[in-house]
This record gives C-alpha cells, sequence and structure tokens, in this order.
C-alpha cells in the first residue's frame, strides 16, 4: 500500500502519471518531509537526481535534471524577446527559472510570487545548485501570496510571465483556467510572452487539449512545444503564448547569434539547434495540439 506521501516500500518514492502509469526514484536519504499549510513538502537524497524535493508526492525538480525544465521554460521566450527587462514567476519557489532569468543583461527586475513560504524556505537550504543564489540576488523581489491575486492587483507589466506551477490540483487549481490566463495576458507589454508547462502528450493528452484551448481564447499566439524532463517521466509539453511573440520565427543560427551577442552561457540544454527542435511535433503529438 502507498502513504500519503505515496511510496510503496522503504526508500522507493513513487509517482503516478496516470492510474495505471507510474514511475519510481529511489530515496538513499530523506532530509525533511512535512506538511505546510497547502501541501505536503518532502526533500531527499538520490543516486541518479542528487538532492531533490516534490510537493504532494510529485516530483517537482532535481539537482541533476533541473535545467530540462528551467532551460526549456524560460528561453525559448526569453531569446525570442529583443531585450526582457521584467518579468514575473507564478510559484517557481524553488529559484531555478529565476535564475535562468537573470542571465538575461538587460533583466533590471524578476518579480516572484509564490504562495508556500516553506517552498523557499527548503530551496535555500537544500537547492543551491538549483537556484544558485538567485532567491537573494538584488534584482528578485519575492512576494509569498496567492499568484492569481498578486496577477488581478498589480498594476506593474512584465516582458515575460514564466508560469512555474505544479500540475492542476491543490494552490494551483485556479492557475489553470481562462480566467487566469487572461488576467495574465492584460499584465503583459505589447512584446510580451507567458510560457507555462502543459502536460504529457503521452500520459495527459486531454489535459493538453483543454489547456490549449483556454490559452487560445486569452492569446492570439500561441505556441506549443516539446522537452524531455527525466524527472517526469519523459517527453513533456511547453507553450509560449503572446499578442505578437513567436519563437518560431527564429533559425538556430539566429537564437545562437542573440545568445552570444546577450553573453548568456552555462547553458545545459538549451542552444539554437534545440530550439528549433522543441517545435518539431510527431504526427501523434500534432493530432492532439491542432
Amino acid at each position: 500500500m502507498a502513504d500519503a506521501g505515496g511510496d510503496l516500500v522503504p526508500g522507493a518514492m513513487t509517482e503516478y502519471l496516470t492510474d495505471d502509469w507510474g514511475f519510481f526514484i529511489r530515496s538513499s536519504r530523506r532530509y525533511e518531509r512535512f506538511r505546510s499549510p497547502y501541501q505536503a513538502v518532502e526533500v531527499h537524497d538520490s543516486v541518479p537526481f542528487g538532492k531533490l524535493f516534490r510537493l504532494d508526492g510529485h516530483f517537482m525538480t532535481s539537482e541533476k535534471d533541473e535545467f530540462f525544465y528551467h532551460e526549456n521554460l524560460v528561453h525559448l521566450a526569453g531569446i525570442t524577446h529583443p531585450a526582457p527587462e521584467r518579468a514575473l514567476i507564478v510559484g517557481g519557489g524553488d529559484g531555478g527559472s529565476a535564475e535562468e532569468l537573470l542571465k538575461y543583461p538587460s533583466m533590471r527586475k524578476v518579480t516572484l510570487a509564490e504562495i508556500d513560504v516553506a517552498v523557499v524556505d527548503i530551496s535555500r537550504k537544500y537547492l543551491a545548485s538549483v537556484h544558485r543564489g538567485s532567491l537573494d540576488d538584488a534584482r528578485l523581489d519575492l512576494r509569498i501570496g496567492d499568484g492569481f491575486a498578486f496577477v488581478r492587483e498589480t498594476a506593474d507589466t512584465f516582458d515575460l510571465i514564466v508560469l512555474d506551477l505544479t500540475d492542476p490540483g491543490g494552490p494551483s487549481l485556479g492557475l489553470y483556467t481562462p480566467a487566469f490566463y487572461r488576467a495574465c495576458a492584460a499584465r503583459l507589454t505589447p512584446m510580451g510572452a507567458m510560457t507555462l508547462h502543459i502536460a504529457s502528450p503521452i500520459a495527459h493528452p486531454g489535459r493538453i487539449r483543454e489547456t490549449l484551448v483556454s490559452l487560445r481564447s486569452a492569446f492570439p499566439i500561441v505556441t506549443p512545444y516539446l522537452t524531455s524532463v527525466p524527472l517526469y517521466g519523459g517527453m513533456w509539453m511547453m507553450a509560449c503564448c503572446s499578442a505578437t511573440l513567436d519563437p518560431s520565427k527564429l533559425s538556430a543560427v539566429e537564437v545562437d547569434r542573440r545568445l552570444a551577442r546577450r553573453g548568456i552561457g552555462d547553458l545545459q540544454y538549451y542552444n539554437g539547434e534545440m530550439h528549433r527542435a522543441a517545435l518539431a511535433m510527431p504526427n501523434f503529438v500534432r493530432a492532439v495540439v491542432a
């Protein structure tokens, strides 16, 4: 029997992608396990992924594979934008998205709206190799509170909005709605873009279809793209949403030129060819996103 955290046996952390399919990672050491006011929080050490944490039994990020997720979530939109200066992250208390955004020399301010201070505290304590000091960077404005309320109430506008969220459920459920997407669209500058992860096109095609319908009700240009996230079980879908910005217009050569011109290095995944590869869709995925 699985316990509330999803463990089948001591040392084995499991996550179900569907009722009939999942995967496990063996924990070599559990550092923390507690319940915050919002969710169950765990931090473990593991051989394949190093330190990792999960929320409500779902794997969130790890030392060794965070770049698969954070680089793709941020840079397809970031490098397409001519010079992003102000960004908003909703969720993302581990600091991984902030670390990627702060690589842009034009970036003046990153606002991070995270509902659960426990995520930030745990990340400061255990996940320095994920946030790399970004949580204490002078350009970071940390706001602990409800992300929807922040977006609805702020008068600020942003060049980039990054929805770095848990899967739909619990405190994030209202952040996967047309109303929230429209609120985000209203807070973007004319050249701005919002990015988010959606789901696995293999495990969750219905969720992807529903989410894309909601996004297209709020944004004229919705560009889905693919990456691999080992901690999430493999192929994963993300999207860039904008009134004007379209990552598919950039060639691999232009992406690499912009990375070099902006001095954005220390990337383990993203480059010009991977930018173009993320936009390529297998036929079965084309049918899902059509």
